[in-house]
């Protein structure tokens, strides 16, 4: 669950909880507010430590100059030919 889902959980709990004075045929709108309320917290919470894991550690690797791969100089060589010369038969 990520940050949007649990801050969305939260203020819908809240909603049903504190703002809402309705009631639905044997479903108590407070508890379910309060049952969302918390699933928010908790998504919450493990959001954050599950990012905090994923962000400690940070590695680089770089290869040392030795072993770094260096371009070949390409040359070109240009080709003539002579046609005042008979081929070799």
């Amino acid at each position: 669950m990520g940050i949007g889902t649990s801050i969305f959980l939260i203020a819908l709990g809240a909603i049903l909880t504190f703002a809402l004075d309705a009631s639905v045929g044997g479903i108590d709108l407070d508890v379910v507010g309060w049952i969302l309320m918390a699933a928010g917290v908790l998504g919450l919470i493990m959001t954050t430590l599950i990012w905090g894991r994923r962000r400690a550690v940070v590695t680089t690797s770089e290869q040392p100059v030795e072993y770094r791969r260096v371009e070949e100089p390409v040359e070109y060589r240009r080709v003539e030919e002579r046609r005042d010369i008979a081929p070799p038969l």
